[in-house]
């Protein structure tokens, strides 16, 4: 991608409504657009952020034996007036919208229902039991409040997963094994050491659920973290009884704020017996299926992510996640017949020929300017081409992250940026 063809510009300001820092940068960084409140346009650099994480979230869920399917947005009333959900006093985030026929319809907040639909022709004996179905898909809720940037949403991205078992051994052997996935996840995605999987409420279900959350300022919850342990307590079910059983010491727990950025939970038969989601066993006798529930929000990590790395020059991405590895820069005289600018051709050639994402910024503007661009979007590598570069047959590498450039020959260049 050449920045001279990117349609989308960078900005000094933000938007005077906007208090979250997260959207503020991706604003400013032109990675999303604010259509509304809560609602946002991901732009084509923002995009590739959201791709990269969702394809990280999927890689991990296909390992663990996951199946991808996408369910619908408009969502069917009966389905939910069988569970009780469809009232707006039991789930007060519903949007509901009419046909023309006057029929009523909703935009799925969440979708065990409908999955439970989807699946219930497809299971009738313990032989087709157990499996994982997950989902990466737009999910709609009405939100009184939406201030904290992509963080909080009233149109957002979901990846929400569920677990179908024929026991509670098998469900708990499941609830495991996405519990380490969510871990790989959250570590490939550059936040791990910040995000501790957290004892919450389980409500009805178990006595716990557990969120991951990951330690920021920008963050709505406040949790209790033991950072030896690798755990943490959400507030709501912080009390002495509760440290005693997970062996915490209240003297040793730090208090800081923090943001959810996953979720999985138990819902043993909450949803397979009023759907009549049953098989029959080995026994020939009719059971109900038992499913579990993992949440984890693309959308909303990459505010989580803006908020936690980002620094007072811009965006900082991990590389795994950064829309282009390379933000190439050529200084100097923008003519085609230009040494330099030739040089900088065939370093952009050879990069992109190599599966090396560049963002080459071939604009004739100053280099002062692309230095911030450079630093705003975030990108892990800055490549300058000038004609001191080239007077020493080198290169003039920077680190996102790091304060000095130094010079690398093409060897270097492709070994670094490769590895």
């Amino acid at each position: 991608m050449k920045v001279s063809e990117l349609f989308t510009k960078t900005s000094k300001t933000a938007p005077a409504d906007e208090v979250a820092k997260n959207a503020q940068l991706l604003i400013r960084a032109g990675f999303v657009h604010k259509e509304m409140a809560g609602v946002y346009t991901f732009l084509p650099l923002g995009l590739r952020v959201l791709e990269n994480i969702c394809t990280i979230i999927r890689e991990e869920m296909d390992a663990v034996g996951g199946q991808e399917l996408k369910l619908t947005t408009l969502q069917d009333p009966e389905i939910w007036k069988k569970t009780g959900r469809w009232d707006d006093e039991a789930v007060d985030v519903w949007f509901k919208t009419k046909l023309k026929n006057e029929s009523e319809l909703g935009l799925g907040p969440t979708h065990e229902e409908p999955l439970v639909r989807a699946v219930q022709p497809f299971v009738n004996s313990y032989k087709d039991l157990p499996f994982l179905a997950y989902q990466i898909q737009t999910k709609f809720r009405n939100e009184t409040r939406a201030k904290s940037g992509v963080m909080r949403g009233r149109e957002f991205l979901m990846k929400d997963m569920y677990s179908f078992a024929r026991t509670q051994q098998e469900h708990d052997e499941l609830y495991e094994k996405i519990k380490q996935a969510y871990f790989r996840i959250f570590e490939r995605l550059g936040i791990g050491e910040q995000t501790f999987l957290t004892f919450a409420s389980g409500g009805m279900f178990s006595q716990y659920s557990h969120e991951f959350q990951t330690i920021t300022e920008a963050g709505e919850d406040t949790i209790y973290v033991d950072r030896a342990k690798k755990i943490a307590v959400n507030e709501e079910v912080y009390n002495d009884e509760v440290l005693a059983e997970l062996g915490l010491d209240r003297n040793t727990l730090e208090t800081v704020r923090a943001a959810e950025v996953g979720n999985i939970f138990t819902l043993k038969d909450k949803f397979s017996k009023p759907l009549d989601l049953v098989f029959t066993d080995e026994g020939g006798k009719e059971q109900a299926v038992l499913m579990g529930c993992y949440g984890v929000g693309p959308s909303r990590l990459v505010g989580v992510i803006t908020e936690l790395l980002a620094d007072e020059k811009g965006l900082v991405w991990p590389e795994a996640i950064a829309p282009f590895t390379v933000y190439l820069a050529v200084l100097g005289d923008n003519s085609d017949n230009n040494h330099v600018r030739k040089v900088a051709d065939e370093l952009y050639s050879e990069l992109t020929s190599n599966g090396v994402g560049v963002l080459y910024d071939d604009r004739d503007v100053r280099p002062g300017e692309k230095f911030a661009d450079a630093d705003l979007t975030g990108i892990p590598y800055r490549i300058v081409v000038s004609d001191k570069t080239v007077a020493a047959s080198s290169y003039e590498v920077k680190k996102r992250t790091e304060a000095q450039p130094e010079l690398m020959n093409k060897d270097q260049v492709l070994k670094m940026v490769q590895s």
